[in-house]
């Protein structure tokens, strides 16, 4: 048993809003400078059945400064890079990218029709890693990990989850890039009315995002498409409305560092995001340190 849960201290309702060349999402963190839970600094759902929604894909642009996650439920994305990388996304499957001191890609859907639905994640780099080489991994569906218990489902993409006396090690452990902020990211399915503790540890930032169903945290109902801030505390229990839930569980150790972000650069001061634009206008932002 948990000594002391978390609680619920604030919900971000998720705002329709689109990206890249017009593709529409719900943007939870990061839909304003204020929204953010350190290491954590966006989360975007896309899920749409219409393609005039998705087709335009997100062609080439930049990142520097920090990591991002695409998980993909349905549909297929192909991505390609400065560095030669191509991968194909497709259901189950995720995409971790550092973009370190800089990446060029694109993310483009490989289908004309029927669902394209997935998230993606953006975690911060601490200063001392936000000019590292680039890296780019592709992890298949069945390479991540899945943890049975009773009454549910955990697919851990990230960190190491434990329920009752099962502990499942995620597809993303022990990366050099991601030590720093140690991430939990878990996809958790939970049937009807059941319920689940999940460990996490003291001090790490907690948040769930429900996209299908209710659950409830600390007596609180929290509805699909929102994003719930949890309190500090050693775990959180979840429980499944009545139609059963699926959520997204997010942990990680805060950076404690300041953030300036400017599109898709995210820095630690504003002279550093003007080297990013000057670099990326140039053409040096994508090269070798």
């Amino acid at each position: 048993m948990m000594e002391q849960p978390r609680d619920l201290v604030r919900v971000i309702e998720s705002q329709a809003t689109s990206d890249g060349a017009g593709v529409k999402l719900r943007r939870s963190l990061g839909s304003s400078a204020f929204a953010r839970l350190d290491p954590f600094l966006m989360l975007d759902e896309f899920f749409s059945d219409d393609p005039d929604d998705y087709l335009a894909g997100f062609p080439d642009h930049p990142h520097r400064g920090f990591e991002t996650v695409t998980y993909m439920l349905d549909g297929r994305m192909q991505h390609r890079d400065h560095m030669g990388n191509t991968g194909d996304l497709g259901p189950g499957s995720v995409q971790w990218m550092t973009a370190g001191r800089g990446v060029i890609h694109s993310e483009m859907p490989q289908q004309s029709e029927g669902r394209m639905r997935g998230f993606q994640l953006w975690i911060n780099l601490p200063a001392a890693e936000k000019m590292r080489p680039a890296e780019y991994r592709d992890i298949p569906a069945e390479a991540v990990p899945e943890l049975t218990f009773d009454g549910g489902l955990a697919r851990v993409i990230a960190g190491r989850l434990r329920i009752g006396e099962s502990i499942c090690d995620g597809a993303v452990n022990k990366r050099p890039g991601a030590m720093a902020t140690d991430p939990l990211f878990v996809d958790l399915r939970l049937e009807a009315g059941r319920s689940v503790e999940i460990p996490i540890g003291p001090g790490y930032n907690g948040l769930l995002y429900v996209y299908e169903g209710e659950t409830q945290v600390a007596g609180r109902t929290v509805p699909r498409r929102t994003a719930a801030v949890l309190g500090d505390g050693d775990g959180v229990k979840l429980t499944a409305g009545e139609a059963g839930t699926r959520v997204l569980l997010l942990a990680g150790k805060p950076l404690n560092e300041p953030v300036v972000q400017y599109g898709p650069f995210v820095m630690n001061t504003r002279a550093e995001i003007e080297q990013a634009v000057a670099d990326y206008r140039s053409g040096r932002l994508a090269e070798p340190a």
